[in-house]
């Protein structure tokens, strides 16, 4: 079966994974949901490996009410995306893909520590990879380790799984109805427009390797597949 990409890094939000209804920092039909999309791509021996954010349980608005300073606040929000990647890995177990939660800081009662040659070795033997701690530093993004952990890894692609938005547009199209739909980037396009897709660190990264980027719905679970045939779902962020 041809796939446009064979080794992939998925970017995943928190918020992904909630419930906005009940404000739950959970809900079992996103997990169960998440991780149906990601089966479907290893059933196609697709190397996958995912970044998750932690927007759903920690957020910086909150450490500057009650007093945080920004470091801890830091370290707060990658504690929460362990959490989300343990949640993430036990809803692939579920239905049947094998999966590893590797982090950058210190946790060996629930996850590995972070080392790319074994991260490398997990995705050669047809398990998924959750990388969870961010960086392992403060003042780092999501979005830079997503960067940072595609490029070690040496991924084809990052692809960004948006909830309910088909990729990049103008403005937001959720406040702005004159948004329009972008379907082809260039990451010196996006800086000079100053689209908020990525933190500039991760851009950059993402510039040095040529990495590709794609920007995609995740409420349409055969957008995943889509994009492996070859299809342009989404918004393409690549070089000139």
């Amino acid at each position: 079966m041809y796939n446009k990409y064979n080794r992939v890094l998925l970017k995943l939000s928190g918020e992904a994974l909630s419930n906005k209804e009940t404000k739950e920092i959970f809900d079992a039909k996103n997990l169960e949901f998440v991780a149906s999309a990601i089966k479907a791509m290893r059933d196609r021996g697709v190397e996958v490996a995912i970044v998750v954010g932690g927007g759903n349980i920690w957020r910086g608005k909150l450490a500057k009410s009650i007093g945080v300073d920004s470091a801890t606040a830091d370290y707060m929000g990658m504690l929460g995306t362990i959490i989300n990647a343990l949640a993430v890995e036990s809803a692939l177990t579920q239905v049947g893909v094998e999966a590893r939660v590797m982090t950058a800081l210190e946790t060996k009662s629930v996850a590995e520590p972070y080392i790319w040659k074994k991260a490398v070795r997990h995705l050669e033997k047809g398990r998924v990879v959750i990388f969870g701690g961010g960086t392992g530093s403060p003042n780092f993004t999501t979005d830079t380790t997503a960067a940072l952990r595609a490029r070690d890894i040496k991924c084809d692609a990052i692809l960004m799984a948006k909830n309910g938005v088909d990729g990049v547009y103008t403005a937001d199209p959720n406040t702005d109805k004159n948004a329009q739909f972008i379907s082809h980037l260039s990451y010196q396009e996006m800086l000079e427009r100053d689209l908020k897709v990525m933190d500039r660190t991760a851009v950059s990264l993402c510039m040095d390797t040529n990495l590709e980027i794609r920007v995609f719905n995740m409420n349409d679970t055969s957008n995943f597949t889509r994009i492996l045939d070859g299809e342009d779902v989404g918004t393409t962020i690549k070089g000139e």
